[in-house]
């Protein structure tokens, strides 16, 4: 069942965090990932929302995890936390 990882993102230094941004799509291949969401600005429907919503889909919760702690990853992971502030979760798919 697809896994999907999202990370609210409030973004502090565009400039550097840019620098995340563009490493992250190499990253995701290898374990099949893929962005469903990446939006700048979003709309407030109900309650407060981040500066900026990513939604990564996995083939599998396993996929979505080996991604999270792959050397590729975790090598870019420190300019993301030190330009931004996250909160990220993972959720399982609906199959109905």
């Amino acid at each position: 069942m697809a896994a999907y990882v999202v990370n609210e993102i409030w973004v502090k230094d565009a400039e550097r965090f840019q620098t995340y941004s563009v490493q992250v799509p190499p990253t995701l291949a290898p374990f099949g990932g893929r962005y469903v969401v990446r939006s700048g600005a979003t709309e407030v429907i109900e309650g407060e929302a981040p500066g900026r919503i990513v939604i990564l889909e996995f083939p599998d919760r396993a996929a979505a995890l080996a991604w999270r702690s792959s050397p590729a990853y975790q090598a870019i992971l420190p300019t993301r936390d030190a330009t931004s502030t996250s909160r990220v979760y993972m959720v399982e798919g609906y199959q109905p």
